[in-house]
């Protein structure tokens, strides 16, 4: 058989679905005269809406079978978190013969009510690292210091080494603090740029040193590589003001919150 066992959710709905196909495509005896029909179960902060599957024969080979379930968080009060794993459990019926069950689930997916600027809640897979993209027609300092940063080993492009985020006031001051001291001269229409973001995890609070590159306007911090570390650049005062932005968007519209999980792309 071919089991095709998917689930979709939506950052701004509290209701998540899980589909599941079924088709027989080779198989002898009395085997091929069985029907098959599902139930939907769930474990987690969430409740069942609704669940359908009704019992469909095997034959014709080719052929399908559909289920589909619906699921309501529990996660709605202000600053709720929830997670919820769904399950089709497959009973297969064939005259005398002892029924057959076997069951198929799917990863958990998170609901929450904590999203800072977000009056709904919605549904994100929270291990998939969601991209936030910078364009380099809009901001092309911005997006140069992000490709030489991650050309020199620091992390944030791939799934493999991904950022993570930090609501930490402490850790976001001191991520900041150590890429960008006070006492650096910063010209006129300047300003910094740090790479880990700030926001992250993966900032000089974690350990490493510091790096720049030519045409930073910091000459006097060492080009260095390696994953550790942060980098520090002087990019436009508006090209940063831009960036803060699209940061707090994207933190938003993706639900990112504190340990999730995030990628930093760019963009012609």
């Amino acid at each position: 058989m071919i089991v095709l066992n998917y689930s979709y959710g939506e950052t701004g709905l509290p209701t998540t679905a899980h589909q599941i196909e079924v088709s027989a495509y080779s198989g002898w005896g009395d085997a091929l005269n069985a029907s098959v029909d599902g139930q939907a179960t769930l474990s987690g902060d969430c409740t069942r809406r609704s669940a359908s599957y009704p019992a469909k024969p095997l034959k014709p080979l080719n052929s399908w079978s559909l289920g589909e379930a619906f699921f309501d968080t529990t996660a709605t009060g202000a600053g709720d978190i929830g997670h919820c794993a769904t399950y089709w459990y497959l009973t297969f019926t064939n005259g005398t013969y002892t029924p057959a069950v076997t069951d198929y689930n799917i990863n958990e997916f998170r609901c929450d009510n904590a999203t800072a600027g977000r009056a709904v809640v919605g549904w994100v897979v929270p291990w998939y690292a969601s991209a936030l993209t910078y364009s380099k027609a809009a901001t092309p300092n911005l997006v140069r210091h992000v490709q030489l940063a991650q050309g020199s080993g620091l992390p944030g492009a791939t799934f493999a080494a991904p950022l993570t985020r930090t609501t930490s006031v402490w850790t976001i001051g001191v991520n900041r603090a150590f890429a960008c001291p006070d006492d650096d001269v910063r010209p006129a229409g300047l300003n910094y740029d740090e790479y880990p973001l700030a926001t992250s995890r993966n900032g000089l609070s974690a350990g490493g040193d510091r790096r720049s590159f030519a045409g930073c306007s910091l000459d006097n911090v060492p080009r260095s590589t390696g994953p550790k570390g942060a980098s520090a650049c002087m990019i436009p005062e508006l090209e940063n003001s831009s960036q803060g932005g699209t940061n707090t968007q994207f933190y938003r519209a993706e639900r990112v919150l504190d340990g999730d999980p995030f990628r930093v792309l760019t963009t012609t």
